[in-house]
């Protein structure tokens, strides 16, 4: 999965890419309206997070390393390089600062390793993952919902958020795997929000 966008004069159209266990494909869109460039979505005066290192997910056994990534050539959003491990959209907020980060993982298998995210379908309202950054910090995070996508759905909620609190949402593949369009039909987006301590 990852963000393929393609810059027109008032909009960003992006998607969540495919990938398999061979290859990766960006064939399919969401629109996200309004958006003058995703390179602006993260606030410059958030500077107090730190680099996010390491995701866990205990209720799914994940424990990731997590890779920090942009976009390609062809604007799509950057890959983990390993099947083992997830990708942090480096153009987006920081896991912890106010508005949505974006981490994506794959799906699938590859050498019969199994990817990352091939059982992020399990998380259920109320679970927990852990992200914690280069300075040591944990921030908690608690799944509100999940929701499928298909390629031409509008997908801007998944990245831009203006409720004025910390989301990170998680991103996947999700289906059978289409030998003629050589990609996934649906992406899977879990949405999450940080934990309040009282």
């Amino acid at each position: 999965p990852g963000l393929s966008s393609v810059r027109s004069n008032d909009q960003l159209s992006s998607s969540l890419v495919d990938q398999t266990t061979e290859n990766l494909d960006s064939n399919s869109s969401f629109d996200l309206q309004s958006i003058e460039s995703i390179e602006n979505i993260s606030s410059e005066d958030q500077v107090n997070i730190g680099l996010p290192i390491r995701l866990k997910i205990p209720r799914i056994n994940i424990d990731a390393p997590i890779e920090y990534v942009g976009l390609t050539s062809k604007g799509a959003m950057e890959v983990p390089k390993e099947i083992t491990k997830v990708a942090w959209f480096k153009y987006g907020q920081r896991p912890g600062e106010s508005g949505s980060a974006v981490i994506a993982g794959h799906f699938g298998w590859k050498d019969e390793i199994e990817a990352t995210f091939n059982n992020l379908h399990r998380l259920r309202k109320g679970d927990q993952l852990i992200v914690e950054d280069e300075n040591g910090v944990i921030t908690i995070f608690v799944v509100r919902e999940k929701r499928k996508y298909q390629s031409k759905d509008d997908a801007s909620n998944v990245f831009i958020s203006n409720d004025g609190k910390t989301h990170l949402n998680l991103i996947t593949c999700e289906g059978e795997w289409d030998e003629i369009k050589q990609s996934y039909p649906s992406r899977l987006v879990v949405f999450t929000d940080k934990l309040i301590e009282n």
